[in-house]
């Protein structure tokens, strides 16, 4: 993983500098609210509706045992023991007092860590695959791209005030496991006879106004994607929206010019920046690439597969292939490009669970499991789990061990119960319902109807206001919680995916209270279980039959 060198740190430590004296001034009434706003948000620090919310980046979700340590010690020096983790692969604290944020910030300073550009009208924190650097699927590991996209964004003067947020998305394989086409622009690294290069979509995105962004480009050579991107970026701030916030994300600029006008101003502008020459030199993503060199992985004749594991727990009391180790390993690891190796995930959604929290030992836990068993090395999820991503296959009894001692064995990856949730109306000043009560609620329900497996692969998403940072315009089923009359309502979509076949849910029909979206949502599963084909997922399925039945099942 890439590690600071002295202009990073420097860097990092003069805005720590610089945020401790803006908030010393801001307590001593020297700033008032409206002044200090821009200022803190820039440095991801929130006024939400009980307290201030710190949110910490963790650039394309890649972080060392060291890092989460540090996150764990900041949970219960300046919060209440725990940290949320979220869609975008940071981490948010939800109890920070103003008048601590410079110290947690100068201890996250010390680890290579810092909250900058996780809000404001910037480039937010770049994100990509989960299992990047791992994945038997990609064409090459995407993050020495995103790492060299964070730096050129970091302080970029001309996008340090764009119209509205902006969001990256970094892959590179044909699977999207990081809804690249929900971001304001998603780059996939690709190969074209043997050269790498980079395709863009731009203008996409969730909130009111959701779209699945267009192909702008096919194929960018990549010693000249950051100069593409820096077109497209210059193209959106020079016209996009200012007079209006609900307007002013690229995908409405790309929507209303077009995209074949968007692209046509896109190439004028990267013809005539390739003259100027803004990309940075090719030796500087060979250096940055160094950091991102494969483990040292155990030969493959000293390599385990999983038949192998199987046999060996068959005859070991401590583990059951068919009780929750084998179902962890069946449900909540990933196919390795090395021999005898898997990408282990940790489900941060047990059974009645908050969705993406971790208390303070848990991820202490996870720390150890890293530094002893993944090469030093933890992903944050897109889901809001977490991940190691290279454990021996013989490892994973010892490794499931302790997860399951700590809460965190649950063997539910992409399962009804691994909901996506926003902090909702229990923390969010712009919520209108609550996300967590009844993400809680759903998963208790499935898990004690043990129906969660036979309904296999389904994709839950809960949003408790318009802004869907729970995503849930891309579930398979979407839940958005919308205010009525004083009173939280429901209303339920299906039909999403943020994935490579990427689509956007549709609305059944009237909303629910929260009793009654929870019925509907198992009425929607009963309707998919009686449907579906040998093979089919929820969303297969819902393709194939179409919204009527289940709206017939849920309205009569």
């Amino acid at each position: 993983m890439y590690r600071y060198d002295s202009y990073d740190q420097a860097m990092v430590d003069a805005r720590v500098a610089e945020f401790r004296d803006q908030a010393r001034r801001r307590l001593e009434g020297k700033l008032t609210e409206d002044q200090f706003k821009p200022l803190r948000l820039t440095n991801g620090l929130y006024l939400q509706l009980h307290a201030y919310m710190l949110r910490v980046a963790i650039p394309y979700g890649t972080l060392d045992s060291r890092q989460m340590a540090m996150l764990a010690t900041i949970a219960d020096k300046y919060d209440r023991g725990y940290g949320h983790f979220t869609t975008r692969q940071n981490i948010q604290y939800n109890w920070i007092k103003l008048e601590d944020c410079a110290d947690a910030l100068a201890d996250l300073a010390t680890v290579e860590m810092h909250a900058i550009q996780t809000s404001g009208n910037c480039i937010r924190n770049i994100s990509s695959d989960h299992f990047a650097g791992a994945a038997a699927d990609e064409v090459v590991d995407p993050r020495p791209y995103a790492e060299l996209m964070r730096q050129w964004s970091s302080f970029h003067p001309e996008f340090t005030y764009l119209p509205r947020k902006f969001k990256i998305a970094v892959i590179a394989s044909e699977k999207d496991r990081a809804a690249m086409r929900l971001h304001d622009i998603g780059v996939r690294i690709v190969k074209r006879d043997g050269e790498v290069g980079a395709q863009f979509y731009a203008g996409g995105g969730m909130g009111r106004t959701p779209m699945v962004a267009p192909l702008i480009r096919d194929f960018v050579p990549i010693d000249q994607f950051i100069t593409y991107a820096e077109a497209c970026l210059r193209v959106y701030n020079r016209y996009g929206r200012r007079d209006n916030k609900y307007k002013a994300r690229i995908k409405i600029l790309v929507h209303e010019l077009g995209a074949a006008e968007y692209i046509r101003q896109v190439e004028e502008e990267f013809a005539h920046l390739l003259s100027v020459g803004v990309e940075p030199p090719r030796e500087e993503l060979a250096r940055i690439a160094e950091y991102f060199a494969l483990p040292p992985f155990r030969h493959p004749s000293e390599s385990w597969d999983l038949e192998q594991l199987q046999s060996k727990v068959a005859g070991d009391p401590s583990f059951r292939w068919d009780d929750g180790f084998g179902q962890w390993v069946r449900q909540n690891t990933h196919p390795h490009k090395a021999p005898g190796y898997v990408s282990a995930v940790i489900s941060l959604k047990p059974a009645g669970g908050i969705p993406g929290d971790a208390t303070s030992d848990q991820m202490r836990v996870v720390a150890r499991l890293a530094k002893e068993y993944s090469f030093d090395e933890l992903r944050v999820m897109h889901t809001q789990n977490l991940l190691l991503p290279h454990v021996r296959i013989a490892d994973l009894p010892a490794v499931w061990a302790a997860l399951d001692a700590a809460g965190l064995g649950s063997a539910n990856m992409d399962t009804i119960e691994d909901i996506i949730a926003c902090p909702g109306l229990d923390y969010c000043s712009l919520a209108n319902a609550r996300s967590i009560p009844l993400a809680q609620r759903i998963s208790e329900r499935f898990a004690q109807s043990g129906r969660t497996e036979l309904v296999g692969e389904l994709k839950l998403k809960i949003s408790g206001c318009i802004n869907a940072c729970g995503h849930h315009h891309a579930g398979h089923i979407g839940i958005l919680g919308v205010d009525k009359k004083g009173k939280e309502n429901f209303q339920l979509s299906l039909g999403g995916s943020e994935a490579e076949d990427v689509s956007l849910a549709k609305i059944t029909g009237p909303g629910f209270d929260e009793d009654g979206v929870i019925a509907a949502v198992e009425t929607v599963t009963e309707v998919y279980l009686a449907s579906r084909t040998e093979g089919e997922r929820f969303l297969d399925t819902y393709r194939r039959i179409g919204m009527e039945p289940f709206k017939e099942a849920l309205y009569g």
